[in-house]
């Protein structure tokens, strides 16, 4: 990574972190705006967590904040709302704007459009009511279910067969009206972090689960993470690039992750991008910045100075 920074702590003015919310991954986004916060503060920066609610306009604005970094996960936080209320106050934030967000959130329309521009995502059938479980049975079991607007694996199943693609289709309506049923892919898992205009090393992930979900991600030690991923360089370099393209041409900017899997064949597969991941220090995106050369204090810093591209 190169770029050193010039500004002082002074120039960020008065941060507001913000975190918490109401969208169903709000215990993992207080944990990742309080490491967020305390990162920022080591550092000398003006920095105060602010759990959001309907207020949280007027407390910024009369607690005289001068720029916003978002650790909110999922609805509220990474599909557009936060960021657009933002802009209505004239207030700097981190990371994707309104279009990028609303695009990353939406696994459905984010991959009609990585499929329009050529980009490889697997096939998939959106799930709108009952009727539309044979066409998705038609892609072959078994198949990956997932709610459209959900993020940390919540809802997620893989179904063998059409009664258990109607369960878990039952089960994602709880968290969104709107199901992708997607065909499975059978091979490695990676993730790609990406900070500006830069992929970080790809992290490969193991896990002994049927895939890597909500518990393989938070809860199971079993979980493992291998970075350097393995791969050959030329091949880390393609799903690099590949991950830099998913980001961007969804209108994605800052930072954020984009995952995928490789097929046994060496095929890569786009599953979805994540436009505010998770930042504690465990979390992938610090550990990708890790194996680039910066520490987590580092990365807290990077991602604020994406705020000034909105000041």
């Amino acid at each position: 990574m190169t770029g050193v920074s010039v500004r002082t702590p002074a120039q960020f003015g008065k941060v507001a972190v913000l975190l918490g919310g109401r969208a169903a991954e709000r215990e993992i986004s207080l944990k990742s705006g309080a490491a967020v916060l305390t990162a920022l503060c080591r550092q000398g920066i003006d920095a105060h967590a602010l759990d959001v609610d309907e207020q949280i306009l007027s407390r910024l604005q009369a607690g005289g904040f001068d720029r916003a970094f978002i650790a909110l996960h999922g609805r509220g936080g990474e599909d557009g709302r936060i960021q657009g209320a933002l802009e209505t106050i004239a207030m700097p934030y981190t990371g994707s704007g309104v279009m990028g967000s609303a695009l990353g959130m939406d696994k459905y329309r984010c991959k009609l459009l990585w499929t329009g521009y050529g980009l490889p995502t697997p096939e998939s059938v959106l799930l709108r009511g009952g009727e539309d479980l044979d066409a998705a049975a038609a892609l072959g079991f078994p198949l990956m279910v997932k709610p459209v607007h959900e993020g940390s694996s919540l809802g997620m199943a893989r179904v063998a067969d059409a009664s258990a693609l109607r369960a878990a289709w039952e089960s994602a309506r709880a968290y969104d009206a709107l199901v992708l049923a997607e065909r499975w892919i059978d091979g490695a898992e990676y993730t790609c972090a990406i900070l500006g205009t830069t992929a970080l090393p790809v992290i490969r992930l193991e896990t002994p689960h049927v895939f890597y979900d909500f518990e393989a991600k938070y809860q199971a030690d079993s979980t493992r993470y291998l970075c350097p991923c393995g791969l050959p360089p030329t091949a880390e370099a393609r799903l690099r690039e590949l991950a830099l393209a998913a980001f961007h041409v969804t209108g994605a900017e800052g930072w954020g992750r984009v995952d995928l899997m490789v097929d046994h064949a060496g095929i890569p597969f786009l599953l979805e991008i994540n436009t505010v991941p998770g930042m504690t220090d465990h979390s992938l995106v610090p550990m990708a910045a890790r194996a680039a050369g910066l520490d987590f204090e580092t990365l807290v810093w990077r991602i604020l100075e994406t705020s000034f591209d909105r000041d």
